[in-house]
């Protein structure tokens, strides 16, 4: 029983051996750590100093290209096709003849009313010769002379109508796909083909209300499109002269040359917009920018330490942003690990 009781004791005194160990062993390691951590090594990071120059404003974006005119073909009267006068997808000219429908009928009308035309020209003549001679009266004189006016109407109608018979071309441009054939009979509400003049181009875009007053027409916009390195140039020729309530921008129009016949109406052009030039002004890398919840912030080098500064950017290129408050010369911009670093933390600042 004594030698149990021994064993025992000595398990319970080298348990208690143990525990007190790494008591004192997580304590000490505890310690080192805080020590190391007051003695943090700085942060290496690229920097520039601040420098004004010139800076030619210009702003980035999306638009639309639109043809200059553009009107879908029909035929203002029904009946049926007769002739076909234009090959799609081929260049028309303003008046010509795009297609004829049948017109029979109403040149067959157009006789009656001649015919009734004559005949009233002729009683309306002997009405006014029996009127100096009082054998009838003003009034019937005048039913007389009434019944003129209407013949005429009617044959001035039906003329109208036969015109219509010929569709022709509102403008001269290229002419599209058609839907119909000879021998088809048609009603105003088919659509023969649409008619697009594509030898200028409108350019629709909006701008943020900010900028609105720096936009002049007569300015001369930059622009690309998708599949092409080749940059185009139009002017501004139309301003909406109100703001969009709805998204607080203003739209506007420009005329571009379609010279190559290489821009296509309904695709996206990428614009660049020229506002005024800005001197001294602060330009600074977009890397250096960290978008927050309230706005962008920035950090500068401060006596080793990073100072974070909340700036307001605005106009951005594709490699830089400009700055119009929060930064001045002279100010060292951390321009690299900007995602990684906290106010206040030690850095060392390679300048560029």
């Amino acid at each position: 029983m004594k030698l149990k009781h021994l064993i025992y004791t000595l398990l319970i005194v080298a348990i208690g051996g143990f525990v007190t160990y790494r008591i004192i062993s997580n304590k000490g390691k505890n310690e080192d750590s805080k020590k190391f951590n007051d003695k943090k090594s700085p942060t290496t990071v690229n920097g520039i100093i601040i420098k004004t120059s010139t800076f030619d404003n210009n702003l980035a974006l999306s638009g639309s290209i639109e043809a200059n005119e553009q009107v879908e073909i029909h035929s203002e009267v029904s009946g049926i096709v007769e002739g076909i006068f234009f090959n799609e997808g081929s260049n028309v000219t303003k008046g010509q003849v795009l297609l004829k429908v049948n017109d029979i009928e109403l040149k067959a009308q157009l006789r009656q009313a001649l015919t009734r035309e004559d005949l009233a020209a002729e009683n309306a003549r002997r009405a006014k010769l029996l009127l100096q001679k009082e054998a009838i009266s003003q009034e019937e004189a005048d039913v007389a002379k009434a019944d003129l006016a209407s013949a005429q109407a009617q044959s001035q109608l039906i003329r109208a109508q036969i015109s219509k018979t010929s569709v022709r071309a509102p403008f001269s441009g290229k002419i599209g796909l058609r839907n119909i054939s000879p021998g088809t009979y048609i009603t105003p509400t088919v659509l023969v083909a649409k008619l697009v003049n594509t030898s200028k181009l409108k350019i629709t875009f909006s701008i943020p209300e900010k900028y609105a007053a720096e936009v002049k027409s007569g300015s001369v916009i930059d622009f690309k499109v998708s599949g092409s390195d080749k940059t185009y140039n139009a002017k501004i020729y139309a301003i909406e002269p109100e703001v969009a309530v709805a998204t607080r921008t203003l739209q506007i129009r420009a005329l571009a040359d379609n010279i190559d016949g290489k821009l296509f109406p309904g695709t996206f052009a990428d614009i660049k917009l020229p506002l005024n030039i800005i001197k001294d002004a602060i330009v600074v890398p977009s890397q250096a920018i960290v978008p927050i919840q309230d706005g962008k912030k920035v950090y500068i080098a401060n006596n080793g330490q990073a100072k974070e500064v909340m700036v307001d950017a605005t106009t951005r290129t594709d490699s830089s942003i400009l700055i119009l408050a929060g930064l001045k010369p002279g100010d060292t911009l951390i321009t690299s690990g900007v995602m990684s670093l906290k106010d206040e933390a030690p850095i060392k600042v390679k300048v560029k």
